[in-house]
């Protein structure tokens, strides 16, 4: 029987040596008040010790809040997740190896929380082959001490004729997580919620391993609940705590409650100013060019987010899906702290859900950040001179999409340029190179896309690749820019050059509405 106890009562089930899994997506759906009593009951009794903290993705702010607020020696152990890059406290402990380490894609965590939940013996998976997930590469390590220390969380094995990823399934002993309101029997609802993430595979997995299921509500309603809309029922759930306003916001990205996140209600968009005629637009207009009618596309943080604002701009966003791997469909995604929520979305599903459906390809495009590219085609967005970020759900979008664009500038750090009277002008160059001899590590695998047939495109301001069983050809330069000078100077490879190679579409670099269909 469900019990409603104080945050403290419910943090002294959590024993030491446990494995604990943490709900939440970047700043969405974040059991806060339960994290900082578990914070505040090892700083004054030095209990639990030594736990594992399961989680699918970032659970923070890139500051103090979230997940970080448990990254503390003695109390955390070893971490399994896909993405610590919004954890600056976790991140710390793994880069000085004072914890044990995996990165494992997001989509691959929540069949780990069903493989537990269904009592199967793990999780097979294709995601992630020749990358730095695969066993035969670094089996998703992030850092000396999981090296040298750690034993494997996966292998490869041969499954109906193919090579696959196995994980082992990991019993989950507690679980935090949360949800907006709880009746008198302890059944949970997301009403006000922007996403309904892992709660239901968290719990389950909890409850099937013989845990303890922890749930943070904003208040306990003597009303029956509509069974329509309850998530969690009370047969799962041991303790429930109502927390504390501060501690339950809707998201990181604002204090106040936004109904038209969490589909309350459709909120009337004015007029979008149209964006700047800059080097982020033209790549956005540029990308833009390859949307299908009829289209589910994933968008990126960054750059990529210029797409939606140029589709906007020339009224075709009604055109296609925007889709998100928090589990909202359609809308208008946010961006920075608000990633994972949509305003006015059209349907929200649970992310384990549509992460099968990305798996599956059921993706017809993705624009993606670029943040470095190898001569052959490889791409990192997971760890920078040492700095362990993880992978989120990159690997499950990109490995498995149908049209994969990279986008972002030419190069970084301190890049000025200007578009002007139809021609790009660089007044001056980045410092950092993003095309490389060789990433850093291998987040998407250009060989693995070849060989599955994946169209890839690299869009920057300057110039367009693509990515062919040879590596990168040049197809496509910006107006105003000299090929050796501008482009071939600054890669620490020479690409292959397109026999047809061609001037970048010239209503991209003209202030006006370039009259997409």
């Amino acid at each position: 029987m469900t019990q409603f106890v104080s945050a403290r009562q419910a943090i002294a089930a959590i024993p030491d040596e446990c494995t604990l899994a943490v709900g939440g997506f970047n700043g969405f759906g974040t059991p806060d008040e339960l994290i900082l009593a578990l914070r505040d009951r090892f700083l004054e009794t030095g209990k639990p010790q030594n736990l594992t903290v399961m989680k699918s993705v970032s659970v923070g702010d890139r500051a103090e809040r979230g997940v970080s607020r448990i990254a503390l020696e003695g109390l955390l152990r070893r971490v399994i997740c896909s993405h610590v890059g919004l954890e600056p406290a976790t991140a710390k402990l793994v880069e000085e190896n004072k914890c044990l380490a995996y990165m494992v894609p997001l989509g691959t965590m929540t069949e780990l929380y069903r493989a537990a939940a269904a009592g199967r013996p793990g999780v097979f998976t294709h995601v992630g082959l020749e990358t730095f997930i695969d066993p035969r590469l670094e089996g998703g390590k992030a850092n000396a001490l999981t090296r040298d220390e750690g034993p494997d969380i996966s292998s490869i094995i041969e499954a109906g004729g193919k090579t696959c990823i196995f994980y082992p399934t990991i019993p989950v002993d507690a679980c935090l997580i949360r949800g907006t309101y709880s009746d008198r029997k302890g059944n949970i609802v997301l009403s006000k919620e922007a996403m309904h993430g892992d709660q239901l595979e968290v719990a389950a997995a909890t409850h099937n391993s013989g845990g303890t299921v922890i749930v943070q509500v904003e208040q306990v309603l003597d009303e029956d609940f509509d069974p329509r809309i309850v998530k969690l029922h009370h047969f799962m759930v041991d303790y429930v705590v109502t927390a504390r306003p501060e501690n339950h916001l809707q998201g990181y990205d604002t204090p106040d409650y936004r109904p038209e996140v969490a589909g309350e209600c459709r909120k009337a968009l004015s007029a979008i100013a149209p964006m700047p005629l800059n080097p982020r637009k033209v790549c956005g207009r540029r990308a833009a060019l390859e949307l299908k009618p009829g289209s589910l596309i994933n968008l990126g943080i960054g750059v990529p987010e210029a797409v939606a604002a140029v589709a906007a701009e020339e009224g075709v966003s009604d055109h296609f899906t925007l889709s998100i791997e928090s589990g909202v469909l359609g809308g208008v995604p946010l961006s920075g702290l608000g990633l994972g929520g949509t305003t006015n979305p059209e349907a929200i599903y649970k992310m384990a859900d549509i992460l099968n459906i990305y798996d599956g390809g059921g993706l017809d495009m993705a624009v993606l950040g670029l943040a470095e590219m190898d001569q052959h085609g490889n791409v990192n967005v997971s760890k920078f001179g040492g700095r362990v970020v993880g992978p989120g759900g990159f690997i499950n979008i990109a490995q498995n999409t149908k049209t994969v664009i990279f986008t972002g500038t030419f190069t970084a750090g301190g890049l000025q340029e200007e578009v002007a009277e139809g021609k790009l002008k660089i007044l001056q160059e980045g410092r950092a190179v993003k095309f490389r001899q060789q990433v850093e590590q291998i987040t998407f695998s250009g060989s693995y896309a070849t060989k599955t047939g994946k169209r890839v495109l690299v869009i920057t301001e300057r110039a367009v690749f693509r990515l062919t069983a040879q590596g990168l050809e040049l197809i496509e330069i910006a107006p105003g820019v000299d090929l050796e000078r501008d482009i071939l100077a600054h890669m620490e490879f020479r690409p292959a050059i397109s026999p047809d190679l061609k001037e970048m579409d010239a209503r991209i670099f003209t202030d006006a509405p370039m009259g997409l269909q």
